[in-house]
């Protein structure tokens, strides 16, 4: 490839609204452009690495025996019904209609068009097991697209599909496909973590998520460095205090706390550690008929120590509180008596469900709102003050220090970026859906099925965090959008610089190098700064002077200064770096 057959198109400046490195330089190096909110055009050079991503993960893929498949981006609502997601989606689900009134999807995942695919095709256990994927553009309405292509509406993703007889081939199959992963981000050529993670709207029992570690990301990982425990913020355990609650040492007593609403305020204040200081979240779940009327609420107190914050996915698994919701401030003054602020679980006016943290239920002496404004109540215990708690569960983020749930050590936190999901989902689907197949038993059964997914046009953008510098991007080799590149000075005015740049192209061409020949004739330092900010990892630079001496220079995007090699050698050396 030459520059000048090709589309470059560098800016100076990022455009205002890119708040993060991999928006503002794969906008800058000409790789994306924006359409419209969420929305981007893949720009010529951006396309050859999403290119790359989509060659490594399909070859991967099929080695592990994935079939391919082409599902439709515009899916019949019929089948979303069926499984009862065209209405619990929400509205990043996006909806159509055609001329005739019927109603359709964007597809943002294909769970209900694949299982429709199999429990049309898959007739026997026979059959099984089958893994069908596709690399395929998916729509999602985000409420507020940001990043560029981190947090964009559109996207390209590959999503896989398992079918089993059993629970245990299932198994087999997710792990797998587990293993698949593991190959294909390790050929990216990038730091990742494999972690646990909650399934969410998907469903299923069993999920982990691939996150590159990037100091931009949106999740928190959480790990043991002693052991290879990994899970997102979500999944992972607070282990119960292993203490015992010490005894009381003081009265409970009725002290002012004038305009201060927050733990942090109050510990302030009372000259107290935050963790002594105990917060209380009041929640609400609602019983509603077929219609969705509501029929009546139910008021929850949830109590968290002042230090900790809740885990929400941790606290809608607390039996009775699946479909909860933040209680509004009528409901709280008519359980409590008092605006927030203030709130605690003594002298309601009317009863709650008390849920307890786990850290909570082993403290002592303790501070939390009297339910009446500018008060609290200090030296609180369990047991003297008010009932021993019930129902105790773990209900909190984990934070760096906490024990790791598989006793090697404590536990630290990084930030990440989730480039990949496996979930086991079980029969969620086939069971609403009915696709069965014959057993080895001769009786109908309902498929077990996983779902895998990658995304593809994420990923160069996880990437991209990772690796960069003041100067640009710093591609890995196998995703680079070319893996070399010879920025000939001079070319136009030196017929030595252009025979020598000329054949080095051609004879990297010749041995399957992906090399580009930047023979647009600009100045040096503007040449080469396009390439440091589009990132391509081995540069060739040769001038005449060198030439005369017999030598060029080499220079691997993350050196800090050039290496000269000779003429002579210098297909061998670059070819050997490859390897």
């Amino acid at each position: 490839m030459k520059a000048s057959q090709f589309l470059i198109s560098t800016l100076k400046e990022a455009p205002a609204d890119a708040e993060i490195a991999s928006h503002q330089l794969m906008t800058r190096a000409g790789m994306i452009k924006k359409l419209g909110a969420g929305i981007y055009n893949y720009m010529p050079m951006g396309l050859r690495v999403i290119r790359k991503v989509e060659a490594i993960v399909r070859e991967e893929m099929n080695r592990a025996g994935g079939i391919e498949v082409t599902m439709p981006v515009v899916q019949p609502a019929e089948l979303w019904q069926e499984t009862g997601r065209f209405d619990k989606m929400g509205a990043e689900l996006l909806r159509i209609q055609d001329r005739h009134a019927r109603d359709f999807v964007i597809q943002p995942t294909s769970e209900e068009v694949v299982t429709d695919i199999a429990r049309q095709e898959f007739k026997s256990y026979k059959q099984l097991p089958k893994n069908l994927y596709q690399i395929q553009t998916k729509f999602r309405d985000e409420r507020r697209p940001r990043f560029g292509l981190m947090r964009g509406r559109e996207f390209i993703m590959k999503d896989a599909y398992s079918f089993d007889k059993d629970r245990d081939a299932a198994q087999i199959s997710y792990q797998t496909m587990r293993a698949a992963y593991k190959r294909i981000f390790d050929r990216f050529g990038l730091q990742y973590r494999a972690v646990r993670a909650d399934s969410g709207a998907i469903g299923g029992d069993l999920s982990e998520e691939f996150q590159v570690i990037a100091a931009t990301g949106e999740d928190a990982i959480v790990y043991c460095p002693n052991s290879d425990y990994a899970a997102n913020i979500e999944k992972a355990e607070s282990l119960a205090p292993t203490q015992a609650r010490a005894a009381a040492a003081q009265a409970m007593a009725k002290t002012a706390t004038p305009g201060k609403s927050t733990c942090a305020d109050v510990a302030e204040l009372l000259n107290l550690p935050l963790a002594n200081t105990v917060k209380s979240l009041v929640l609400a779940t609602d019983e509603t008929n077929d219609k969705g009327d509501i029929l009546g609420s139910q008021v929850w107190l949830l109590l968290l120590r002042g230090d900790h914050d809740m885990n929400e996915i941790k606290v809608g698994k607390v039996e009775g509180l699946a479909d909860f919701r933040f209680a509004t401030v009528s409901e709280i003054e008519e359980h409590f008596g008092c605006q927030p602020g203030y709130l605690g679980p003594i002298g309601l006016k009317k009863p709650v469900k008390l849920v307890v943290d786990r850290d909570v239920a082993v403290m002592a002496d303790w501070v939390c709102g009297a339910n009446e404004a500018d008060y609290h109540l200090t030296g609180v215990n369990w047991g003297r003050d008010l009932p021993e708690p019930s129902l105790v569960a773990d209900l909190r983020n984990v934070v760096v220090g906490d024990l790791s749930p598989d006793g090697k050590g404590e536990l630290a936190i990084e930030r990440g970026i989730e480039i990949g999901h496996v979930f086991y989902l079980g029969t969620k689907y086939s069971k609403a859906m009915k696709a069965t197949f014959l057993a080895d038993n001769g009786k109908p059964s309902e498929f077990e099925m996983g779902c895998y997914g990658i995304g593809i046009t994420r990923l160069p953008a996880a990437a991209v965090e990772q690796n960069h510098d003041e100067r640009g991007i710093i591609w890995p080799d196998a995703i680079a959008p070319f893996t070399v590149v010879i920025c000939p000075i001079g070319m136009d005015r030196s017929e030595a610089v252009k025979t020598a740049a000329e054949k080095l192209h051609a004879d990297l061409l010749a041995a399957g190098v992906d090399v580009i020949l930047d023979d647009r004739g600009e100045r040096p330092g503007a040449m080469l700064a396009d390439w440091e900010l589009i990132g391509v990892p081995h540069r060739v630079v040769l001038g005449d002077r060198g030439l005369q001496e017999g030598m060029v220079e080499y220079q691997q995007r993350r050196d800090t200064a050039a290496t000269k090699v000779a003429v002579a050698e210098v297909f061998s050396f670059i070819t050997s770096r490859l390897a």
